[in-house]
């Protein structure tokens, strides 16, 4: 019987090599590139053996940089922060930089609490898609997937779907993009999560970097159609 060999950043069927990555955003017109929230907004994460530990944010903004090596990048996420609390603390240093591209969190934390309240949840994420959508930057955000559990809370699969239907609802109507995690196979590799239980370990946040590389070549890509059809409807060509 052979045995498989262990997974590297360099062989992991679910990452993009650096100059790959780079090739897919060559076009990129972004400038300042901003995250806010919480732990996932940060990248926090332990070591993967193989994988570079760095979290997903900071490699975006790495390949980002291979593409315009001036990009600005601000990251102000906050362990353990709610929707509320990020809108509180994080809001202003946020404008101040006028973002271009800009990372929303979904409310992991706003779930975390004996009984959510998610009429509150829903008006405090709104609130922030609505200040996030006035800096006019492109927005961007996660959902959750299902390797994050918390024991606890026996309706816990629950709470993150709802959470999730959230995410994609305002996503929708402020037009942000959506990284879908719930379902991704990722979640079947048993060394997936830090020693926390809770948050990807740094070959998983490999894989968080380059799916959310793909969703923003596929808004790029997008814009682009939509640019040549709109040329066209214009007497353009």
């Amino acid at each position: 019987m052979t045995l498989a060999l262990p997974t590297t950043e360099e062989t992991d069927p679910f990452c993009l090599p650096p100059l790959a990555a780079a090739a897919l955003l060559h076009d990129a017109p972004w400038q300042r590139f901003a995250v806010i929230g919480d732990s996932l907004s940060l990248g926090t994460c332990d070591p993967s053996p193989g994988y570079t530990t760095l979290g997903w944010s900071d490699r975006v903004a790495d390949v980002l940089r291979r593409v315009n090596p001036t990009l600005a990048y601000l990251n102000t996420g906050q362990i353990g922060a709610t929707t509320a609390e990020t809108l509180r603390l994080q809001s202003d240093p946020l404008r101040e930089f006028a973002p271009d591209l800009l990372y929303l969190p979904c409310p992991a934390n706003d779930i975390v609490r004996r009984t959510p309240d998610y009429d509150e949840i829903e008006r405090n994420q709104r609130e922030m898609y609505r200040m996030a959508a006035a800096t006019g930057a492109e927005l961007m955000t996660f959902t959750l997937g299902k390797a994050y559990v918390v024991p606890v809370f026996p309706d816990w699969t629950d709470r993150v779907r709802r959470a999730n239907d959230l995410t994609r609802a305002l996503a929708r109507d402020y037009d942000a993009m959506v990284i879908d995690m719930w379902d991704h196979p990722i979640h079947d590799r048993p060394n997936l999560l830090s020693a926390d239980r809770l948050h990807f370990a740094a070959s998983g946040q490999a894989v968080l970097a380059s799916e959310a590389i793909k969703q923003l070549a596929h808004r790029l890509a997008a814009t682009g159609a939509r640019t040549v059809e709109d040329d066209a409807r214009h007497g353009a060509y």
